[in-house]
């Protein structure tokens, strides 16, 4: 089943009289609901998995950690997890200028009267001048939205890295991946950068490992290559193998898997995955006009996927080696699947210091 919760702003913007997370709070309600019915349907309460893609992966990353959300699942799916949880600063200074679109203060009765479509537009407004606030939100400013849950402490008390490392759900199988070329899409929407402008926005990532890495690590890259690379890792692939490794560390079971399969100029592209395992590469992709091989492969994927994450759901175990930071077994979805030590190793050794976190305001 799938549910629906409150986004955007109605969801997440932190606003003075209503609680943070509110949409992680409708989820919680959803999988009590599923929890205390699921009998009645034939299901059974203990062996229920929940999965997520993008801004769902990090809907699913909170739920581990959130105390309301205990023992309400037995496995978990993350599929390209992002890096992007808010201090309560940085939301509060987001919510504020949302409602300043629209003449309000940021408190939930001043917008309680306000339509539900002028609060989507004042959002969206804010959204399209991200790029304008990287001297206040830093990289926020770089992603396709301004919200993200809220490390308030109450609802959510830690960011899920810390909290998994420490234990949380160490009783919840998980099963990670993400795609290859996550940044593709939206490098691609971004056009050209100089070499002054990707060492500006690489030294501005939080936690940053500096341009200087990513310069001696990939030293043929384009300034465009060297953003789409670093951006794929600062919101997507690192956050995901770093919260495997977390999760690890804290006693829990984990797989990883990494889809590099792509047929068309922006390869493994972000939610490449989620339309293999749900049967839709076809729809609105441009996958027809790639030809009967690309469609071909594509099927046969799509089939493999979806047989592992089925496995993995019914019995906790998608059918390959768990992941360990020591061997680093990863499952590579391609066009000849293999069971490999995870391939973004340059990535990862940029990364081995730094650590995820709620990311905050920068001035």
């Amino acid at each position: 089943m799938s549910a629906h919760y409150r986004t955007g702003a109605e969801g997440f913007a932190r606003l003075d009289g209503a609680p943070d997370n509110r949409g992680l709070l409708d989820q919680v309600a959803a999988l009590r609901w599923v929890h205390d019915n699921i009998a009645t349907f034939g299901g059974d309460p203990g062996n229920v998995t929940v999965l997520g893609q993008s801004a769902g992966a990090g809907s699913i990353a909170a739920l581990l950690v959130m105390p309301a959300a205990a023992g309400l699942f037995r496995r978990a799916i993350l599929q390209s997890l992002p890096g992007t949880f808010f201090t309560p600063g940085l939301a509060a200074d987001v919510a504020a200028e949302i409602s300043a679109e629209l003449g309000r203060a940021p408190r939930a009765e001043d917008l309680a009267d306000v339509a539900p479509d002028d609060l989507v537009d004042a959002a969206r407004s804010v959204t399209m001048r991200l790029p304008q606030r990287v001297d206040r939100w830093g990289a926020v400013a770089y992603t396709p939205t301004p919200f993200s849950p809220v490390v308030d402490g109450e609802v959510l008390p830690a960011s899920p890295w810390a909290a998994l490392a420490d234990g949380a759900a160490r009783d919840v199988d998980l099963l990670v991946g993400h795609t290859r070329d996550e940044f593709s899409l939206l490098g691609t929407r971004l056009g050209d950068i100089d070499d002054a402008g990707v060492d500006a926005l690489l030294n501005g990532l939080t936690p940053t490992p500096g341009a200087q890495r990513y310069r001696s690590a990939y030293p043929s890259a384009s300034p465009n290559e060297l953003r789409d690379t670093a951006m794929s890792d600062w919101l997507w692939r690192m956050p995901a193998l770093h919260l495997a490794e977390a999760a690890h560390a804290g006693g829990a079971r984990v797989w990883l898997y990494e889809l590099c399969w792509g047929f068309n100029s922006v390869g493994a592209s972000h939610s490449l995955d989620t339309l293999l395992l749900f049967g839709t590469t076809e729809i609105r992709t441009g996958l027809t006009a790639a030809g009967p091989d690309a469609m071909a492969q594509a099927r046969r994927l799509s089939g493999l996927i979806r047989a592992e994450h089925l496995s993995f759901a019914a019995t906790g175990d998608p059918g390959w080696v768990r992941y360990t930071p020591h061997e680093r077994d990863t499952r590579v979805y391609d066009t000849d699947s293999t069971v490999a030590r995870y391939p973004e190793e340059r990535s990862r050794w940029i990364w081995r210091d730094r650590r995820f976190d709620a990311l905050d305001l920068t001035a």
